[in-house]
């Protein structure tokens, strides 16, 4: 969980933000797990939410101690604890009427979504519970998307299984099997 102190006040994020920026760019890169072409998981923690809050502050100009505390309420419950995954899961089309078609296809799909450790049982994401993403037409873009693990399967996995990832949709199946050794690593290291 970030804090206040945690944080860096407008003035010092300004002066160090490109040299944050990539080393959070560079640690992002470890963190996602392609799911097709169009369709990836971010994998969150805690460095890549500070980012997240860091640039708000600056966006918006934020430096009143309510209003900070209010972004650290809105943006920590995205912070794994240890025995799960969070993920912001992203479906990626560049052109607006492909995307807009593709929203349509693929309703549902950050219900489908699921990690597997070997000798485990699949486990499906619990998506967006801040809020409902979807319309009664369409999924949205972005989802936000937390896998809780086992006990078994955090041991497993610490212990050298493999990892795989994927869709289980209808109309788009897509595994990353197993999930690429940098990846597997990164995640691995959030869990206790």
């Amino acid at each position: 969980m970030l804090t206040r102190s945690d944080l860096f006040t407008l003035e010092a994020y300004a002066a160090q933000r490109a040299q944050f920026r990539a080393r959070v760019l560079a640690h992002k890169k470890a963190r996602q797990v392609a799911l097709g072409p169009n369709a990836t998981l971010y994998f969150e923690d805690r460095l890549t939410i500070q980012y997240q809050i860091q640039e708000m502050l600056r966006i918006e100009r934020i430096f009143e101690a309510k209003a900070i505390e209010e972004e650290l309420a809105a943006y920590n419950p995205l912070i794994p604890d240890g025995s799960n995954w969070k993920a912001t899961f992203m479906l990626e089309f560049p052109d607006v009427d492909e995307r807009h078609a593709a929203l349509e296809r693929l309703y549902g799909i950050e219900d489908r979504l699921w990690v597997a450790v070997a000798g485990h049982e699949w486990v499906f994401g619990l998506a967006d519970e801040d809020l409902d993403r979807k319309t009664g037409a369409k999924t949205s873009a972005v989802h936000f998307v937390r896998f809780a693990l086992e006990r078994s399967m955090i041991d497993a996995l610490k212990g050298g299984a493999a990892l795989a990832m994927g869709v289980d949709l209808d109309n788009y199946r897509y595994a990353a099997n197993p999930v690429d050794a940098a990846a597997r690593e990164a995640l691995v290291a959030d869990l206790k």
